[in-house]
């Protein structure tokens, strides 16, 4: 073998290295990438909100989710008023709002605060009444929200979830799933991303049979994220793991607000 076809060899060889060991870096940022798009709750800075109607147990779900929310590194501020929504340069300090409260009035100044903090992208997450019927008279709020909550047929029922969206981080992984509490019946935004759904039959309402319900959805209002779950009558309702799991990665989600991109997700159930 002459020395040219030795060196021709030796940079193939070589070549052959570069091209593996790009290979190789590029697997593990793929990889790398993948694990850091999780939404985490550390070190974020966290204000959660309960009152309202005492029937939807603000204070048994707060011993749910404070500590929980804690243990994920979140910093958790707690309070019973909603008077705080009125501090703009602390609600401008914080990274997301968890709210319960269940038929309350809001004052326009609080009000007003909450508001223009999601729109500078705080995020919002809540359940059931206490962010889909806190304050029925403030439609800028409901606006905020996505959706208000009108009726449950027949009370306390038996009924059947359907995950609606395997794909969202939010949904992914999750079967459909059976509930025995309020099948909640909602006036809906379009512009929202459903992930999952209930159908309503006739038996309580006959003129909503087969109504198909968003149950769980996210948005945004302003540059902030808003996530919504309908489940959660009752703090009991949280026993079922997949009601649990939906809120517990929609709280993650919805913390991320000023650190992710906006995503583009206009995709209705209808």
């Amino acid at each position: 073998m002459n020395s040219t076809t030795t060196r021709s060899s030796r940079i193939f060889v070589l070549i052959l290295s570069l091209i593996g060991i790009f290979l190789f870096t590029d697997a593990s940022h793929c990889q790398s990438s993948k694990k850091q798009k999780a939404p985490s709750l550390k070190g974020k800075k966290v204000l959660f909100v309960w009152g309202g109607w005492k029937g939807h147990e603000p204070e048994k779900c707060r011993d749910i989710f404070v500590p929980w929310m804690q243990s994920e590194g979140a910093e958790v501020i707690v309070s019973d008023s909603l008077g705080i929504y009125k501090d703009s340069t602390f609600m401008a300090s914080l990274d997301l709002v968890v709210q319960i409260w269940t038929m309350g009035k809001i004052k326009s100044e609080e009000e007003k605060g909450l508001l223009n903090a999601v729109q500078a992208g705080m995020g919002i997450a809540g359940w059931h009444g206490g962010l889909g019927d806190a304050f029925r008279n403030n439609t800028k709020y409901q606006f905020m929200v996505g959706g208000q909550w009108v009726a449950h047929p027949g009370g306390v029922i038996d009924y059947s979830v359907q995950i609606a969206d395997k794909a969202d981080y939010v949904s992914s992984g999750l079967r459909d799933f059976s509930m025995h509490s309020e099948q909640y019946y909602m006036h809906v935004d379009p512009n929202v991303k459903v992930l999952a759904t209930t159908t309503f039959n006739g038996e309580h309402a006959p003129w909503i049979d087969g109504a198909v319900m968003p149950v769980v959805w996210k948005k945004t209002f302003g540059e902030g994220r808003v996530f919504y779950n309908s489940l959660g009558h009752v703090a009991a309702d949280f026993e079922v793991e997949e009601a649990l799991e939906m809120m517990k990665r929609g709280i993650r989600w919805a913390s991320e607000s000023k650190y992710r991109e906006k995503e583009n997700w206009l995709n209705p159930v209808y």
